[in-house]
Formats: structure tokens, sequence, C-alpha cells
């Protein structure tokens, strides 16, 4: 049986101040829930606070990128050993961070892989835009994403991941794919893309959650779909009904 994973994108918001005071709001009521395993992803300047705030808990912290060097002349960037302290869990390869920061699959694939050294869980972002949805190409799309991202891995790293659908289309938009759709493109793309290159028995082992507009009131309907693990929540993860959200996954 897989765990399923419910993690909190918060992008950009909240100061440290606000992210301790939300935690200090939800904390009692998301340790509470059992059956999924439960995190949350502050802006990296908040990460050292809410790793206090949820200390006790069986909430767990991710940062929401990093870099794959140890350190160096990297202006901006957080290396992994910097977020290991307070983090068990990095968001890698965000559409956001593909879109407006000019990420690649290559350098994907390089934090991946230097996330896994460090001990940490990526949460490995897949998946396409509008455009390429109504050409009818998410399935080459999203399955190059995945062949690109997990190169290189064994059987080990790769279930050692954790893989987030997230329609592009469906981000923050209100739009958000049916139960039917998210659950063929995580099955029959996702999943099937890691058991075509690392068989069958890992691609059942591997946790894959849906991203886009999930709210505490169409999770329960999409968990209910045997290949959806969980979710990557953005914005109803600000609010003190994601601890809703959160009991209803379970």
């Amino acid at each position: 049986m897989r765990t399923p994973i419910i993690a909190g994108n918060w992008k950009m918001n909240k100061t440290a101040v606000e992210a301790a005071a939300f935690i200090a709001q939800i904390r009692d009521g998301l340790n509470a829930v059992s059956g999924v395993d439960i995190a949350v992803c502050p802006p990296a300047i908040a990460i050292p606070a809410v790793a206090e705030a949820v200390k006790g808990t069986k909430i767990g912290v991710g940062a929401q990128n990093m870099y794959f060097a140890e350190s160096g002349a990297y202006t901006g960037e957080l290396a992994p050993n910097m977020i290991t302290p307070f983090c068990q869990y990095v968001i890698l390869g965000h559409s956001e961070r593909r879109a407006y920061f000019g990420e690649t699959d290559e350098g994907v694939n390089k934090k991946i892989k230097a996330a896994l050294a460090h001990g940490l869980t990526p949460m490995v972002c897949v998946g396409e835009s509008l455009e390429q949805n109504e050409a009818g190409e998410t399935h080459s799309f999203v399955s190059g994403q995945v062949k690109a991202a997990f190169a290189g891995l064994t059987a080990e790293q790769a279930t050692a991941c954790v893989i987030a659908y997230e329609p592009i289309w469906a981000i923050g938009t209100g739009r958000t794919a049916t139960v039917e759709q998210a659950g063929s493109i995580i099955g029959g793309t996702v999943r099937a893309t890691i058991a075509e290159i690392l068989g069958d028995e890992v691609a059942q082992q591997i946790r894959i959650q849906y991203g886009g507009s999930v709210t505490e009131k169409n999770i329960a309907e999409l968990m209910a779909h045997p290949d959806i693990d969980g979710a990557l929540v953005g914005g109803a993860s600000l609010k003190p009904s994601f601890v809703e959200l959160v009991a209803n996954a379970a």
C-alpha cells in the first residue's frame, strides 16, 4: 500500500512571522489526522520558523527549490545541506520554476540526484500546458518529462521520490482536471513511463500526487482514484481549511 501524501506549496506567500502564526493555528488539527503523510513548503526565509513551529508533530517541512551544487558562486541559491537541517522534502521542477526561471529537464535531474544524496525526498513536478493538452500532446510531453527527470536513477532512488502531476492549465485557475483525466494521466502516462524505464514493481511503489486547483471540496473524489496518491496543494494550503482538506483526503 502506498501511503498518500498531501503537501502544501505556499509559493511566495507568508513572512516568517505569518508562517509561524499560521502553523500555530493549524498544527493540532493536522497532527490529529492519521493515514496520510503531511508536509508544508513555505518560502525559503520562513523554513526555519516553520520547522521550529512543527516540532513534536508529524508535519513534515519542504523547500520549494534548491540548487544541485554543494556550495559556490551561485548568488541567490540554496545548497542541499543548507535545507536538510530543517526539511525532509523539496519541490523540484515546478512549472513556475520552468516557465519563469528557465529550469530545464537536465537541471531538474541534477537536483533530484543531489536531493537524494542528502536524504531529502524530492517532489518532482511534471505537467503539460493547455496548448499541449488541446493538441493531444499530453502523453508524449509528460512521459518525456518523467524520462528526463529519472534518467540515471536506480530503482531504489526512484522509489524514494514523489511525483506531482500538475497540468499547468489547472494551476491556480480554478479549473481542475476531472478525476478520470487526472487518473488516466497519472496511471496511463506517469506510472506507465516509470514502469517502462524502471519496471512495474518500482512503478507500483512510487507515490504520484495530483496538483491543480485542489480544494477541501474535491480532494476526496480525487483520492478515491486508485492511481492518485495525494496532492500538491497551492492556494488552498494557505487557509485554515487546509486541515479539512487533509482530513477529507484521509
